[in-house]
């Protein structure tokens, strides 16, 4: 009986010198920017200024030590669906067919954001109770709730 206890107390001794011993800063290092491998090191990528070259060339297009960046074709020579592609910001929620995929993606969307500040809200408010008329807008309750938090 005596030796089991014994052997609890030395598997419990261990186990704390183990965990004591773990190395405890291991946070992630900063981003220090682009950097690329070369040859083994790691070296900044120097940004290109040289405006000919922007405009001729898709400059970080080549990945290799030797060799250039990929050379520019005239428009004539892409699709034309390419010049079409919407590059600025999501399309309003009025432009979306409600039968779309993409429109019901965006209504769950914004119920989630709107479902969270109230829920931030709530937590900001502590233990105090607030009464909101259920058939206010969305908007006017998060307003008043940060109203009543102030």
């Amino acid at each position: 009986m005596s030796s089991s206890i014994y052997a609890l107390l030395l598997r419990r001794s261990l186990l704390i010198t183990s965990q004591i011993s773990f190395p405890r800063k291991t946070y992630a290092k900063k981003d220090t920017g682009s950097v690329s491998m070369i040859g083994g090191a790691l070296k900044k990528k120097k940004l290109e200024t040289d405006p000919e070259k922007l405009v001729k060339y898709v400059c970080g297009s080549n990945i290799y030590k030797t060799g250039e960046d990929i050379l520019l074709k005239p428009d004539s020579e892409y699709p034309d669906w390419l010049w079409s592609i919407r590059t600025g910001p999501a399309p309003p929620l009025e432009e979306l067919d409600p039968n779309s995929r993409q429109y019901w993606k965006r209504i769950r969307k914004m119920g989630m954001k709107r479902n969270n500040q109230l829920g931030n809200l709530k937590n900001q408010l502590g233990p105090r109770v607030v009464q909101i008329s259920e058939d206010l807008d969305w908007d006017l309750r998060i307003n008043i709730l940060k109203k009543k938090c102030r």
